[in-house]
């Protein structure tokens, strides 16, 4: 990866992303009615506007920059497999596959893996059992820092594989431990209470926020964005930053909304009520980022 790229930050100027398209994922009405309930999405999508709503989503992406690609279709794969983010990690010296907490889930890793190598993408390390971790679990504090929420998606081994990875990379993993909230059906990660968008500011629903690492985000100079709770289950907290302070979110959260902007971000919106909020995830999750472009100051 040249010098003027890195995959260690949830901020920088996007350059490209892979995702799952809805139309592969959700496929067909026959494949959404019969795995809705069991994936605990609140409602059946409806696919024709889950299809309008990806493509508002992904015109956003390339609007900002990014150069987007693809994972491939397979016919293990469920609903789910939208939510991209959640099956690999990305550093600057390979791709960790991660071993998905959700049982459903467990074939994503594989098929990340071979769009991993179609692209020249080294594997870095692989998740093994017992151990599980998600990469909506994981989040880029800085360069050095990785934050990784244990929850009852990602687990003390899955943790400790990861520290054993990365520690020779230089790079510092903080464990997060995340409150029970809804119990181990809900799907509840770290990025549903904390989006980094600069690098001094980030978005967090501190209800839910341990008070240890909420005082290591303001021990590091951050400013937090608190979301309403009216707007958590709307995906206020989960934002995608396609540069710093550039942010991308879900309609619906206009509480979030106008704060950010009176923290200086421009804010893009889609509408996401078929393909984020039924099935709980937002653009963070809608994405697994591969490079961000290195800003240099004078």
């Amino acid at each position: 990866m040249p010098n003027s790229f890195t995959s260690h930050s949830e901020y920088l100027p996007l350059e490209q992303v892979l995702i799952m398209p809805v139309s592969e994922a959700f496929r067909d009405k026959t494949k959404i009615g019969a795995e809705w309930e069991e994936l605990n999405y609140l409602k059946a999508p409806d696919l024709k506007p889950a299809l309008e709503e990806y493509r508002d989503f992904i015109s956003l992406l390339q609007k900002k920059g990014a150069e987007v690609f693809s994972f491939t279709k397979r016919e293990s794969l469920t609903l789910d497999a939208l939510y991209c983010r959640d099956a690999s990690i990305v550093t600057d010296h390979g791709v960790v596959l991660c071993r998905m907490g959700k049982r459903q889930r467990r074939a994503e890793p594989a098929v990340q893996e071979k769009v991993y190598k179609d692209l020249g993408i080294p594997i870095l390390g692989k998740i093994q059992a017992p151990g599980t971790l998600e990469g909506g679990d994981v989040a880029w504090l800085d360069r050095d820092t990785l934050a990784v929420g244990y929850s009852y998606r990602t687990n003390s081994e899955g943790i400790e594989q990861l520290i054993g990875m990365l520690r020779p990379l230089g790079v510092k993993v903080i464990e997060v431990q995340l409150p029970h909230f809804r119990g181990p059906s809900d799907v509840f990660h770290l990025m549903s209470i904390l989006s980094p968008l600069d690098r001094d500011l980030a978005a967090v629903y501190s209800p839910l926020m341990p008070i240890a690492f909420r005082n290591t985000l303001l021990e590091r100079g951050y400013q937090l964005v608190e979301v309403p709770e009216a707007e958590f289950d709307s995906l206020g907290c989960n934002i995608l930053a396609t540069g710093p302070r550039q942010c991308v979110m879900a309609e619906g959260n206009p509480i979030t909304e106008a704060a950010l902007r009176k923290a200086g971000c421009t804010v893009s919106t889609y509408p996401g009520l078929e393909i984020s909020v039924k099935g709980g995830g937002g653009p963070t999750c809608l994405t697994r980022p591969l490079r961000r472009r290195i800003q240099t100051t004078s």
